[in-house]
Parts: structure tokens; C-alpha cells; sequence
């Protein structure tokens, strides 16, 4: 699965690396994030709030397929339509399945796949550090991510062992 989350950024962040989602209504930092099945993070880039889902997804996805040579399909929302299926068909030999929501649904609907992205940002919003963006670089606010996602699989780790023994 692949998605993204605006975040508030801090006065420390420079104009350089800070945007503003219109969308959403955030001056800050987007995190593009990728997760298996399990909700594992297997990749992550951070950009300014301005830069759109499928240019940084171009970018995020060929990075990932270059580590990951196994990963033959990603889930999507409908941010990421367009050319973007076409070229990880193309040039990464990705399937990119759009997740759509249906026309008729009211309110919040979980929908398939999607939750587990958003249930990864959801632990992400656990550590209060990745509240707000604080990072003054891009490279440091990835690296919070990555400190972020070690500590949850550590205590997914040791729950299952302690559930064995």
C-alpha cells in the first residue's frame, strides 16, 4: 500500500523544504510512505506539503523495487490514478491496483487494504516526536520515521514471544 500524510511542520523547518497542501489545509512536510501487507514500512520520502502524491510516488516506488525485487502489486487511492499506473506497469514492472471509494458511501468507510496504511500513520501519530514535523532536514525527518517504525516492530516482536512462552 502506498499513501501519503500532511504534517504541520515547526519554525525551524526552512521555506526550502516546507509547502502548503491545499487539500488539506497544512503549511508543512507530506510523508509518502510504502507498507506490506503486515504494515511493515518498506519505504518512505519525505517532501514539501506542495508536491503532489503521484510525482513523489515515481520516485518512492522506484526506490522501493529497487530493494524489494519481489513486489509485484500496490494498493492506491484514487490520488494516485492517472499515468502513474501506466508507468509502474511500464518502467517498474508494478501492478498499481486504485482502491476507490463508491460514490454512495457516507462518512467514514473502512475500505479494503487501505487500513493498513492508515493504520501505520495512526502508530506513526504515537510517537510524539512525528506529531509535528521538528527536523530541520528531510534526511533526519525520514530517519524519525524509520526510529519510529523499529520500535513499534520491537514490541510487536517481543508480544509474540511473550505470547509462546
Amino acid at each position: 500500500m502506498i499513501d501519503s500524510q500532511s504534517v504541520k511542520a515547526d519554525a525551524v523547518v526552512g521555506a526550502d523544504s516546507r509547502g502548503f497542501d491545499g487539500g488539506k489545509l497544512i503549511n508543512g512536510r507530506k510523508r509518502h510512505v510504502v507498507v506490506d501487507t503486515l504494515g511493515l514500512l518498506l519505504g518512505v520520502m519525505v517532501t514539501a506539503a506542495d508536491i503532489g502524491d503521484r510525482a513523489a510516488a515515481k520516485v518512492l516506488l522506484e526506490r522501493v523495487t529497487d530493494a524489494h525485487h519481489r513486489l509485484e502489486l500496490v494498493w492506491a487511492d484514487g490520488g494516485y490514478t492517472g499515468s502513474l499506473v501506466k508507468h509502474c506497469l511500464a518502467a517498474l514492472a508494478l501492478v498499481l491496483a486504485i482502491v476507490k471509494r463508491s460514490d454512495d458511501m457516507r462518512g467514514f468507510v473502512v475500505l479494503p487494504k487501505r487500513w493498513i496504511v492508515e493504520r501505520l500513520f495512526a502508530h506513526l501519530m504515537r510517537s510524539r516526536r512525528l506529531v509535528r514535523d521538528f527536523e530541520r532536514s528531510i534526511s533526519s525527518a525520514e530517519a524519525m520515521i524509520y526510529w519510529s517504525m523499529t520500535m513499534i516492530m520491537t514490541r510487536r516482536l517481543a508480544r509474540s514471544r511473550s505470547a509462546r512462552g
